[in-house]
């Protein structure tokens, strides 16, 4: 009989479990690449700990094909001052395995459903530059260039200027609630929604 989980497509909440697979597509970008200005790989242990502690807030989220782990986005608040508490920042990595496959735009998009579901207004784009890829990905799902600061980060014997993008995720309003807790937000339909509209856009 075929094996029908070959190309299996399944975006969701990452889990523990996952933390060596993500921690796989992350680490060669931290050792060879200068699209993260992190200069030390971070360990298992750190890497967990910085899943966990995102996600009480804000999603991480998985692609799986074929039961392996293809790629991640995941939102973070922008900053801890309460004025700030409906903007986030959001990245995605994908596996080479897996690019051009749209891996990138169905887990964005997963996500940044999740975050109007949450409440928050507003996405923060970081993009240490040249990245043309990245700079086409998120500007096709809607992002604007807001600005560029030059020659702030220094990675692989070069300084880098990093662009900032913006992408409105809800009309603005008066006396906006707090965003809600992810926990509340993961047991409805809308996130299911979310879940699936994601995994449509990638190609198995």
């Amino acid at each position: 009989m075929p094996d029908n989980t070959v190309n299996t497509i399944r975006v969701r909440l990452a889990r523990d479990s996952d933390t060596e697979a993500m921690l796989e597509i992350y680490l060669p970008l931290v050792k060879n690449a200068y699209c993260t200005l992190e200069f030390t790989p971070p360990s298992v242990s750190d890497f967990y700990n910085r899943i966990a502690t995102g996600i009480e807030t804000a999603p991480w989220l998985v692609c799986e094909i074929g039961g392996k782990i293809a790629g991640y986005a995941y939102a973070q608040r922008f900053r801890p001052r309460a004025g700030y508490q409906w903007a986030t920042e959001v990245s995605v990595y994908v596996h080479p395995d897996f690019r051009r496959r749209n891996v990138a735009m169905g887990l964005y998009t997963a996500l940044f459903d999740c975050l109007r579901a949450q409440g928050f207004f507003t996405a923060l784009a970081v993009i240490v530059l040249p990245n043309p890829p990245s700079v086409a990905l998120h500007e096709k799902l809607g992002f604007t260039a807001i600005g560029v600061q030059h020659d702030i980060g220094y990675k692989n014997s070069h300084w880098r200027d990093v662009g900032w993008w913006e992408l409105s995720l809800r009309r603005r309003m008066e006396s906006p609630a707090p965003p809600r807790s992810l926990a509340a937000v993961t047991i409805t339909s809308a996130w299911q929604e979310a879940m699936h509209k994601g995994e449509a856009l990638i190609k198995g």
